[in-house]
């Protein structure tokens, strides 16, 4: 069971906090950096300090330890849904995103998009490693807010029937060709490594300018296929454990490494109390069984039901690490429900956006109120779920599959099973016959969510791409006309 702490804190009239800290009157406009590191594929229980007694992650344990903490932050159950939301702050389905692949994954072009809403207050924004939002020239990160992008496409480096470089196939995750801005380039060294350092070295011009920016590190590991360096996988095997283990294990200390050289990097510009840095992951964990010395060992998953692509706890409930040295309390856990739609509005009223009038209706929250008071009052909501992924022509014969509607307490899945989370975190005992009440009031909500989803559901009934992927073409048209460049990050 993941442990929630509560903690006693100074009321708000107080200017020092128990730490040491200057406590928060208000955030609205104060305009810090913001840097968003997200993982693929990385479950609650992939770190040391969520309890995994395998991988070792130092440094973000370090940065757990001095954060402010959402012990309840629920994500879409895969990849392009929760980057969509975060995106757009709707639920993914109501941008068009219903799928991973299949031409699903494009979000709408009509939303204003998070990097947009950040410009309009004077940031400079970038994005480091996985869009998975659309590759075709309209839908890049490119048109859509950002203005630095190295990216691979598709949704994963080297799935090349599904849109990324056909270069990567041969040697996935080391020495990539990325898009860069718009030029598509020869990259040297383990992909982890080279999207960290094209941040920072991005980071750092912007520190320098007195630039306020959004980074967006949005990286493609530890999702599969399993590949890390050398260096990181030894220990495992030397350890007895199997060689998907030793990769995916490995991947995910190299991102602790280059986490920790990103807060060094931060100290060492003394960037820190004007930046927040946010950690989190986009789904649930996805892991075959472990093999040690030829035994069965069952990954550690936090003791959540559910892995990546599951409607339970599992799939959408992952760690999300918030610091702002100076601003935000250290070792605090907030146990209100938060979601990954929340980051958009938050983000907007840190810096002081100005939103148009015709833009999405956003479905989140700001999180301010959270922050600036851990024990501030937060309504009770409902959140809704679905792992999509249907085929073609399928949809309405998949509404109440792999679905779910959570709220502070329950957790109804598969409009059939209800869950108390308050009492069975584990999902373990269907307590539907016990709460009729409940199941009526959430099966209503559900489906009208699902009405007001479907009509926004633009990319179905697309034809699957054969060939001839936007970003291929992009290569072969270029090298065609010249050749491509080998690109190094900005020397730090």
């Amino acid at each position: 069971m993941i442990c929630k702490k509560l903690f006693c804190l100074l009321g708000l009239g107080a200017a020092v906090l128990l730490t040491g800290e200057l406590a928060a009157q208000t955030l609205a406009g104060s305009r810090p950096n913001i840097i968003l590191v997200m993982t693929d594929d990385q479950g609650m229980g992939d770190l040391s300090c969520m309890g995994n007694e395998i991988v070792r992650t130092p440094h973000i344990d370090r940065f757990y330890k001095q954060s402010t903490r959402f012990t309840d932050f629920q994500v879409s159950p895969t990849c392009a849904p929760t980057r969509a939301a975060i995106m757009s702050g709707r639920f993914p389905f109501k941008v068009g995103v219903t799928h991973t692949i299949l031409q699903r994954e494009r979000m709408a072009l009509d939303v204003h998009t998070l990097p947009q809403a950040l410009k309009s207050a004077g940031y400079a924004t970038g994005l480091f490693g996985k869009w998975h939002l659309g590759d075709e020239s309209e839908y890049r990160p490119q048109s859509r807010g950002f203005d630095e992008v190295l990216m691979h496409g598709a949704g994963g480096i080297g799935q090349t029937s599904l849109g990324d470089f056909a270069a990567n196939k041969e040697n996935p995750y080391f020495d990539n060709v990325l898009l860069y801005n718009d030029t598509v380039v020869q990259t040297q060294g383990f992909c982890t490594d080279v999207f960290f350092d094209a941040a920072e070295g991005w980071i750092q011009k912007q520190h320098e300018a007195g630039q306020p920016y959004f980074a967006y590190l949005s990286l493609n590991a530890p999702h599969g296929p399993m590949y890390a360096p050398d260096e990181y996988k030894q220990h495992f095997l030397s350890e007895g454990y199997d060689e998907d283990t030793a990769a995916r294990y490995g991947m995910i200390e190299n991102v602790d490494d280059n986490f920790g050289q990103l807060m060094a990097l931060l100290k060492k510009w003394k960037a820190l109390d004007n930046t927040l840095i946010i950690f989190m992951t986009d789904n649930g964990m996805s892991m075959k069984t472990i093999l040690r010395d030829g035994e069965k060992i069952s990954p550690f998953n936090a003791n959540m039901r559910g892995r990546k692509n599951s409607p339970n706890e599992g799939g959408t409930h992952v760690p999300a690490f918030w610091q702002w040295k100076g601003v935000l309390k250290r070792g605090v856990d907030i146990d209100a429900l938060v979601a990954h739609i929340d980051l958009y509005q938050t983000f907007a009223e840190l810096a002081g956006a100005q939103l148009p009038a015709d833009m999405q209706s956003l479905d989140g929250r700001s999180l301010l109120p959270l922050l600036e008071d851990p024990q501030a009052d937060w309504a009770d909501r409902e959140l809704f779920f679905h792992c999509g992924r249907w085929k073609t022509g399928e949809r309405d014969a998949y509404k109440y599959r792999n679905n779910a509607v959570r709220t502070e307490r329950w957790r109804f899945v598969n409009n059939q099973q209800l869950y108390d989370l308050q009492q069975d975190p584990g999902e373990t005992k269907d307590v539907s016959q016990q709460f009729p009440e409940v199941v009526s009031q959430l099966r209503k909500s559900y489906d009208q969510w699902w009405d007001s989803a479907l009509p926004l559901m633009v990319n179905e009934g697309l034809p699957r791409i054969k060939g001839d992927h936007p970003l291929q073409k992009l290569y072969e048209a270029q090298q065609k006309s010249g050749e491509i460049v080998n690109w190094t990050p900005e020397k730090l």
